[in-house]
């Protein structure tokens, strides 16, 4: 492993650590990340950056999950943990739906820069309106499980943040800011895994040609790891403290400055 590809594989898990939880889309910066570095990444190493984030919020919320999993053993669905289970399920399969179909149809279409561009601002916009929602609903129910399902699946498009999108419609629906929190993230446990998978089973050894070795890639997850449980402490912050959309003008500030260097043809 060079100097040059060490440089690299530290600035890559930098940013997925820091932008996979704050609400400013990881895939649409590791894009640019690529594009500014000159970097032809496999999908498999964004994904395995993802594995380490995932590991990070399964650290986080090791109590809760190990609680979930208690009652998914005895089969219990109507107590506190018990219910999320059935509620991540219904949430999952939009996102499913969703994920399905901008791999097979959209994927290449939202990488051009002016889309990721517009999805910032658009992903800002959605931050901005966290500050209407009212907390009103005690439980979550199915029909709000799946809307916030919906979101997630949405998010696949480079530039719309997932925890942005995902806690900005669990508050829009009322839920308190804490469920919004956990929900969010117990969500995106069987979304990483599924997208682990399914890049695994189609790039396994597209990794081994490109010029990241499995060393670069070991060392960028780590870095995403370490980076990733500090960012996810700093959200849980500003959502505690209500300064969740002031995310939004970074959204912009990036999505804008992109939009003028698309058009002066520096990107």
């Amino acid at each position: 492993m060079s100097l040059d590809q060490l440089i690299r594989a530290l600035i890559l898990g930098v940013i997925q650590g820091l932008t996979e939880w704050l609400p400013i889309s990881s895939t649409g910066h590791l894009k640019l990340a690529e594009r500014t570095l000159n970097l032809t990444l496999p999908a498999l190493f964004d994904v395995v950056l993802h594995l380490g984030t995932l590991t990070v919020v399964v650290a986080f919320f090791s109590s809760d999950i190990q609680k979930i999993l208690s009652a998914l053993k005895h089969l219990n669905f109507k107590s506190d943990y018990g219910k999320f289970i059935p509620l991540i399920i219904v949430g999952t399969i939009p996102t499913i739906i969703i994920g399905l179909a901008f791999h097979v149809f959209l994927e290449d279409v939202f990488g051009e820069i002016l889309f990721i561009a517009s999805a910032f601002i658009v992903c800002g916009a959605m931050l901005c309106l966290a500050r209407s929602g009212k907390e009103r609903a005690v439980e979550i129910v199915f029909w709000q499980a799946f809307l916030i399902g919906v979101a997630q699946g949405i998010s696949v498009v480079p530039g719309l943040s997932r925890s942005g999108l995902t806690i900005t419609a669990a508050l829009l629906l009322g839920i308190k800011r804490d469920k919004a929190f956990k929900f969010s993230f117990l969500l995106s446990i069987p979304a990483i895994i599924g997208a682990l998978a399914l890049t695994l089973s189609e790039q396994f050894n597209v990794l081994a040609a490109s010029s990241f070795g499995f060393a670069e890639v070991a060392f960028g997850t780590v870095v995403a790891m370490v980076v990733g449980y500090l960012a996810l402490k700093l959200l849980w912050k500003t959502i505690a403290g209500r300064k969740f959309h002031l995310f939004a003008f970074y959204c912009w500030a990036l999505g804008i400055s992109l939009m003028a260097a698309s058009c002066l043809h520096v990107l």
